[in-house]
C-alpha cells in the first residue's frame, strides 16, 4: 500500500552528507521499531523492492533488513520531515526487528496503549485454524460466524447494562469483552480494525 507521497528529489542528501537518518514505525501499531541510514541507493532499492534496505556503515554496502535472519522489514509508506532531510518509513514487520529476538530496538519504550489492540489483533488472527482446544478464540473461529456475532451482541447487551447502573468497573470489563469479540468477528469476515478505524475517518473528513 505504499503511498510514498514526499517528492524524491527534494530530499536534501547534501545536508546528511549523502545518509540520511531513517526512523521505521510499525504501521499497525505505531511501535518504533529501529534507526538506520539510507543512502541515495539504500531509498532507491527500498522503493523498487518494497523491502526496507539500508547502507550499512559496518559493512560499509546496502543491507537488507532480514536477509539472514528472515526477520524482514515489509514497506508500507516512506515520509519526510519538514527539513527533508530525515525519514519516517512505515513498515510491516516479518518477525522481530532486534537483532537480540525483541520488537524493537528501543526494548523499553513505553508503547502507546492503542497499539495493544494492533497485537491483540494479530494475536487474534494467528489462532484461525488453530485447534479448538487450544484456546477459546480458536474455539471462537471453530463455531462459526453466527455464534461470534451472537456473542457480541450478548456483550453490547452487557456493557449498556452496566453503564445503565453507573456501574465503572463492570463496564470496563464488559467493554474489553466486547472489543475482544468484535475482533473476532472482524477477522473471522475477512476485515481488521484498520477497516473501521478507516470508516471513522472517513466520517470524520
Amino acid at each position: 500500500m505504499t503511498n510514498s507521497s514526499f517528492d524524491v528529489m527534494a530530499l536534501d542528501w547534501d545536508k546528511v552528507d549523502g545518509l540520511m537518518p531513517a526512523v521505521v514505525q510499525n504501521s499497525h501499531s505505531g511501535q518504533v521499531l529501529m534507526l538506520g541510514y539510507m543512502n541515495q541507493a539504500a531509498l532507491a532499492h527500498t522503493l523498487e523492492t518494497k523491502q526496507v534496505t539500508f547502507f550499512s556503515r559496518t559493512k560499509n554496502r546496502l543491507w537488507t533488513k532480514g536477509e539472514s535472519s528472515g526477520h524482514t522489514l515489509q514497506l508500507d509508506d516512506i515520509s519526510t520531515d519538514c527539513d527533508q532531510d530525515t525519514l519516517l518509513v512505515t513498515v510491516t514487520p516479518i518477525g522481530p526487528t532486534c537483532h537480540l529476538g525483541h520488537t524493537s530496538c528501543f526494548n523499553d519504550q513505553v508503547a502507546p496503549n492503542l497499539s495493544f489492540l494492533a497485537e491483540l489483533e494479530q494475536v487474534i488472527a494467528s489462532r484461525k485454524g488453530a485447534d479448538p482446544k487450544s484456546s477459546y478464540t480458536a474455539s471462537l473461529y471453530a463455531s462459526g460466524t453466527k455464534r461470534i456475532a451472537q456473542k457480541v451482541g450478548e456483550e453490547g447487551v452487557e456493557t449498556a447494562l452496566a453503564a445503565t447502573v453507573h456501574d465503572q468497573d463492570e463496564l470496563v470489563n464488559e467493554s474489553a469483552d466486547l472489543l475482544y469479540h468484535l475482533t473476532v468477528l472482524l477477522q473471522q469476515e475477512g476485515l481488521a480494525l484498520s477497516d473501521v478505524i478507516a470508516k471513522l475517518q472517513e466520517r470524520h473528513q
